[in-house]
């Protein structure tokens, strides 16, 4: 760890890992300044695909980290790609809030209302806070009908300040056990996903670290990729969850909070 002081970019969790609902924690800000200020280069990656990078951006000014719009990635911005570079011609069917919709449709993704069974090509479902039992039915008969099966993100949870709701992953576990069909999923901890982060910012894997509060997405993604994995201890994953945990998933360094994170990076 004495060589953190040299990574290039970090890439910061948001809730969970420097707030919570609209709750900064302690130090998180200024830690994000120093880092700027020394140099480094930081982006802010949430696997929340419900909003738009825009209403993070504006999230993020709120809360006072004063984030520049090329700071900003989410697991959708990830699944737009593949579509764009894998998926061209498809027409997809979305199960996602209004706010992913427009980003799809921004990009020039096709989508379907998914009425008919045969309307869609491939079949997405994300963190929807919109979600109803009809949008759920059209998915799964897509999927039983054909259709390929994709998922922004993997996440079972989402943390706010009054306790964790359903997120993504719960979502696509219903789907699944009304299909049979798992999907595709992409966001943290998936391969796609730092590819397109070392590609955007123009930094190599060795020279990044990953921070956040989840083990089988934020520290996931830094030990299959060969990144270095920092794991906060003010979101989702408490100490007693580290001791099951074998050798190869460890995260590579274990901190309270951004505070303590500031700490170790400029200790020297």
């Amino acid at each position: 760890m004495r060589d953190l002081s040299a990574k290039k970019l970090f890439v910061f969790d948001m809730d969970g890992t420097i707030y919570l609902g609209d709750k900064v924690f302690p130090k998180a800000v200024r830690l994000i300044k120093r880092l700027r200020a020394e140099g480094k280069q930081v982006l802010f990656f949430t696997n929340n695909a419900s909003h738009s990078a825009e209403f993070y951006v504006k999230k993020l000014m709120r809360l006072g980290f004063e984030p520049r719009e090329n700071e900003i990635m989410t697991s959708g911005d990830v699944t737009i790609e593949f579509l764009k570079k894998n998926r061209a011609d498809k027409k997809v069917y979305l199960l996602g809030t209004p706010e992913l919709e427009g980003s799809f449709k921004k990009a020039g993704i096709k989508l379907s209302e998914g009425a008919d069974p045969k309307s869609g090509d491939i079949v997405i479902t994300s963190f929807d806070t919109t979600l109803t039992y009809d949008k759920l039915s059209r998915a799964c008969r897509l999927i039983m009908n054909g259709s390929e099966y994709l998922s922004t993100h993997p996440d079972f949870n989402c943390p706010t300040e009054d306790g964790f709701i359903p997120d993504s992953g719960a979502i696509s576990a219903f789907v699944t056990a009304s299909t049979g069909v798992t999907p595709r999923y992409f966001g943290k901890p998936y391969s796609e996903t730092m590819d397109m982060i070392c590609s955007v910012t123009g930094v190599d894997k060795e020279d990044a670290a990953v921070v956040g509060d989840r083990l089988y997405t934020d520290i996931a993604i830094g030990k299959r990729s060969g990144v270095t994995a920092i794991l906060v201890l003010t979101g989702e994953t408490s100490e007693k969850d580290l001791v099951v945990l074998d050798e190869g998933s460890y995260p590579d360094l274990v901190l309270a909070d951004a505070e303590e994170l500031e700490k170790t990076i400029f200790s020297n």
